[in-house]
C-alpha cells in the first residue's frame, strides 16, 4: 500500500497520487505511476490499472495493457511479473493470494461494489484458474473505518442485509459502516485460509487520501504481484 507521501503532485494531491481520474496534473501522475513502478522493480507497462466504477465485474489479465482495464473492480492474474493495481481513498482496497497455486487478485470494494457481491465473484474467478478458498490469504488495507463511516440509518441495514457484519455505530453515536468487518467475515464465510487487516483508517489518517476527509484529494495504491522469488505485496 502505498501513501500520500513521496511524490510530485500539488495541493490537494500532494504529493503520490496515483489516480487519474480526480482532476490532478496527468504529468504529475504519470510520473508517480513511473515511481511506483521501479520502486518494486517492474518497468510501467507490466502495472495493470483499472477504470473502477462500483461493481463488481472481475478480469482475468494474462499480459500487459495499454490502457486501464475498463469497467472493473477486480483483476485475476496466474503471470508472473504482472503487478495488479487498486486504487482507494475509503473503499476497501483487498489482495488477494494462493501462493501454492500461483493466482493473485487485486479489489476494489467500496459500499456498493461490496455490497452487490464483488468478493464473492472474484472468489469464483479465482477458483476457476486453479486456487482453492482453504490457501487463499487477503488482506484488507487502509479504508474509512467504522469509527468514521457515517450513513443514514437505512443504508446502514441494506447494507448489512447483504454484507452481514458491516453495521455498526460511529464514534459520535450515529449509524455507520465497517465494511472490513462485513468483508472479513464474508471471506471467512467463504472458506478463506487467513484473512489479515490493516488497522488504518483513513478518514482519521491524514499520510492516506481519504475522499470523504476532503475532496477533491488523491488516490492510493494497493499493489500485489507475482516475482521469481513468489507473492509480493
Amino acid at each position: 500500500m502505498t501513501t500520500r507521501a513521496g511524490g510530485f503532485s500539488t495541493a490537494p494531491y500532494d504529493s503520490f497520487n496515483l489516480g487519474d481520474h480526480v482532476g490532478d496534473d496527468p504529468e504529475a501522475v504519470r510520473r508517480n505511476r513511473v515511481r511506483l513502478a521501479d520502486s518494486i522493480g517492474l518497468p510501467p507497462r507490466q502495472l495493470i490499472w483499472m477504470e473502477q466504477i462500483h461493481g463488481r465485474n472481475v478480469e482475468i489479465v494474462d499480459g500487459p495493457r495499454d490502457e486501464p482495464v475498463p469497467a472493473t473492480d477486480a483483476l485475476v492474474t496466474t503471470q508472473k511479473d504482472l503487478a495488479l493495481v487498486v486504487l482507494t481513498a475509503d473503499c476497501v482496497p483487498i489482495l488477494l493470494s494462493d501462493d501454492e497455486a500461483g493466482v493473485i487478485a487485486a479489489v476494489h470494494a467500496g459500499r456498493i461494489g461490496a455490497r452487490i457481491g464483488i468478493v464473492p465473484h472474484v472468489l469464483e474467478a479465482m477458483v476457476s484458474v486453479g486456487a482453492k478458498p482453504e490457501r487463499i490469504g487477503a488482506f484488507l488495507g487502509p479504508a474509512a473505518s467504522g469509527r468514521q463511516y457515517e450513513v443514514p440509518a437505512a443504508m446502514r441495514a441494506d447494507v448489512d442485509a447483504h454484507l452481514p457484519g458491516s453495521a455498526t455505530t460511529t464514534a459520535k453515536g450515529t449509524p455507520g459502516l465497517d465494511l472490513r468487518a462485513g468483508i472479513r467475515r464474508q471471506l471467512e464465510a467463504a472458506g478463506v485460509g487467513a484473512v489479515a487487516v490493516d488497522p488504518r483508517c483513513t478518514i482519521e489518517d491524514k499520510t492516506l487520501f481519504s475522499h470523504r476527509r476532503g475532496a477533491p484529494t488523491g488516490r492510493l495504491a494497493g499493489v500485489i504481484w507475482m516475482s521469481s522469488e513468489g507473492i509480493a505485496e
